[in-house]
């Protein structure tokens, strides 16, 4: 059995009752905690401050008398104002961290019942904290008349998956929450759910900034309002949710929009401009597709998350805003940081809480609940119910779940391919007609997003690609896949001669990439 070392202040109430043998008629909390038969104190450290070392020598004699095998230390905090939390709480921090103290040797008790109500709250915190590594202690007088018992005492471990009523309700608030995320809608693929739960801990707990990665439609922007939601719920945030596709800012109009302007910064700035970053403050800040954002604003927005402090165009001043960050991307950002299109720096600072949502290809279990859905929210927008009959409901949800459905568009085709079945159908009910007449509409739009997205087929005709060679064919179509993923013929230029380009005096990318593609009869226009 290890030692037991008790932590606690002296009562300079309670454990001040008169001297003289009458005190032994008397409950005093630091002396009847070592009066326990079946609670041996091995070492009391004892606080208290400079105007009770009297009483704290009287009260360690008379433990002695009781306990001769408890070693009292006795240590001296004086505040300035023992009901100003911020000193308290700061002095025993600075206190516990000299403390010596090893969890693997001792058990530790932190005895709370003595004590200003603040040093109490103060010491149960660092409890909490894990910078005092134990237990919480409370003693109490016995109920009996006489006053000879030495009291009662309860240990209270804060660990609280060891109290069976409390961790279900927790266990409960947890699941409620989870489904808070996912809309209450009850999803079935089991990588899918651990995320959320996941997410949910993240978001219930840390201001980190929290990193969205998939592709399109898979429910990004929708999951970051569902995060905000929970923390206003939960009072971590009070702000407004404030949401920006990153893909539609450009140049000026990128600094302007994120960090604001003052009047006259720039040409066609004629009012002043708050900026998203501002607009955000207090609350959540969702920047979509933010492997977009060129260089200089990333550069500016990873300032903003580490300071809070950000200078808008124009000013000579800094201002701040004090928000959380989202971020939603379908890009492989690592990828992007590999090829100089994306900060390192930045890179490291998301990552650190980063989700990757799968396609609805990669969920079709969740087709069904997420059917569902789709009809109850066409419910509330068109005020009418729509609903399938049985056999259409089948045949769609076979056709749904098959390897025959892309889901291209992810749930963006499946709310979408509701929509349509719910408006053609005959006096609210979804029957098999408009069913398969909605399967061919989908395999036609899969279909062409093959074709317009397939290869080097969709650049160049038959007669062209029988001229290139298999090798060039291989670089080229690389090439033609990053010019559809830049927003420019510079940052493709920037992504594909990115080792190279270190070694050259003139970095021209835009051109070098340009010639090249002319070399096939290719041109960047063309492939946007």
């Amino acid at each position: 059995m290890k030692p037991l070392t008790v932590i606690g202040f002296i009562g300079s109430t309670l454990d001040a009752s008169k001297f003289g043998p009458s005190r032994w008629m008397k409950w005093r909390p630091s002396v009847a905690l070592t009066m326990h038969e079946d609670l041996r104190v091995d070492r009391f450290v004892m606080i208290h401050g400079t105007a009770h070392v009297r009483l704290a020598e009287y009260v360690s004699e008379d433990i002695a008398a009781v306990s001769p095998e408890t070693t009292v230390e006795r240590h001296v905090i004086d505040f300035a104002d023992a009901w100003d939390f911020e000193e308290v709480y700061g002095k025993l921090l600075d206190f516990t961290r000299t403390l010596p103290l090893d969890p693997e040797t001792e058990d530790v008790l932190v005895h709370i019942t003595t004590g200003t109500h603040v040093a109490q709250i103060c010491l149960f915190l660092l409890t909490e904290a894990h910078y005092l590594p134990g237990r919480l202690l409370q003693t109490q007088p016995s109920r009996r008349t006489d006053g000879t018992a030495p009291g009662s005492w309860s240990v209270i471990d804060l660990d609280l998956s060891r109290y069976d009523s409390i961790a279900t309700r927790f266990a409960q608030e947890s699941a409620t929450s989870a489904s808070f995320l996912k809309s209450g809608i009850e999803t079935r693929n089991r990588a899918f759910n651990a995320m959320i739960d996941e997410i949910e801990q993240v978001a219930s707990r840390t201001g980190a900034p929290i990193l969205l990665m998939g592709p399109t439609g898979a429910g990004k922007s929708q999951l970051a309002r569902r995060i905000h939601d929970l923390k206003k719920l939960k009072r971590q945030v009070a702000g407004a949710f404030v949401e920006v596709n990153c893909a539609t800012l450009r140049g000026d109009g990128a600094m302007s929009a994120l960090f604001g302007h003052r009047k006259g910064a720039f040409t066609g700035a004629a009012t002043e401009r708050a900026g998203l970053l501002r607009s955000a403050d207090g609350g959540m800040l969702f920047l979509d597709e933010i492997g977009e954002l060129g260089l200089d604003e990333q550069a500016m927005i990873l300032r903003a998350i580490e300071d809070k402090r950000f200078l808008p165009m124009g000013a000579d001043a800094e201002v701040g805003s004090d928000f959380q960050l989202l971020a939603g991307t379908n890009r492989d950002l690592a990828r992007c940081v590999a090829e100089g299109t994306f900060r390192e720096d930045l890179y490291a600072r998301l990552n650190l809480w980063t989700f990757a949502l799968p396609g609805l290809a990669q969920r079709r279990e969740d087709i069904e609940p997420n059917l569902d859905y789709e009809l109850d929210r066409h419910a509330e927008r068109e005020g009418t119910r729509v609903s399938f009959n049985k056999e259409a409901r089948a045949r769609f949800l076979g056709f749904a779940a098959s390897p025959a459905a892309g889901w291209n568009g992810n749930f963006r085709d499946l709310a979408a391919s509701v929509t349509r079945m719910a408006t053609f159908a005959p006096k609210g009910r979804i029957d098999i007609a408009t069913v398969d007449n909605e399967v061919v509409r989908l395999q036609r739009l899969w279909s062409g997003s093959a074709e317009r997205g397939d290869g080097l087929e969709a650049v160049l005709n038959a007669d062209q690609l029988a001229e290139i060679d298999p090798f060039d064919r291989v670089q080229l179509a690389y090439a033609v896949e990053v010019c559809r993923e830049s927003a420019s013929l510079s940052e493709a230029g920037r992504r594909l001669f990115a080792a190279s380009r270190e070694r050259r005096a003139s970095t021209n990318d835009a051109d070098r990439l340009r010639k090249y593609l002319a070399r096939f009869g290719v041109d960047f226009a063309m492939l946007r």
